[in-house]
């Protein structure tokens, strides 16, 4: 084998390999966690219903937090005025899953504590959480019982990301 022929078939061989290597698509960047993308503040129309009857209507922010990679932290906007007022409440760990371009939330019932505006402690529980974020538009249901009310607030919010 001449040299000639040596330097072909190493330049040849070069070329190959070089082409080989630089097809890999290694570019991609990971996708965030489900929480990094649902965190954040939302702004829009809150419909609170008690007993069927429409207690409330306006415009609310709702806070997400991630609180690991796939769970968030929702805090719900204080209500009501005088002293009917319900303070910001904090609902833990929302479970989340990704299915296509939306994420979904579900929690069967959270209960907590919270210190009112006069100092005192009162209990919570929001049940039946569902949470549907698509693009920047977050759809949020629930029912809160409050201290001793004896009947739940059924809520619905539907906000986009600020």
């Amino acid at each position: 084998m001449t040299i000639k022929n040596f330097m072909t078939l190493m330049f040849a061989a070069v070329v190959i390999v070089s082409g080989l290597c630089a097809c890999g698509d290694d570019d991609d960047e990971p996708e965030a966690a489900v929480a990094t993308q649902v965190a954040g503040s939302y702004t829009g129309n809150e419909v609170i219903m008690v007993m069927g009857e429409e207690s409330s209507n306006g415009t609310a922010t709702y806070e997400f937090a991630k609180a690991s990679d796939i769970t968030v932290d929702m805090t719900i906007p204080e209500s009501g005025e005088g002293p009917m007022t319900i303070p910001k409440l904090v609902v833990k760990n929302i479970p989340l899953a990704k299915n296509g371009n939306s994420i979904a939330g579900k929690l069967a019932s959270y209960t907590g504590t919270v210190t009112t505006a006069s100092g005192s402690e009162k209990a919570y529980t929001v049940s039946n959480v569902t949470l549907l974020m698509n693009d920047k538009t977050m759809v949020v249901t629930f029912s809160l019982k409050y201290g001793n009310m004896p009947m739940a607030m059924e809520t619905t919010f539907t906000g986009t990301r600020k």
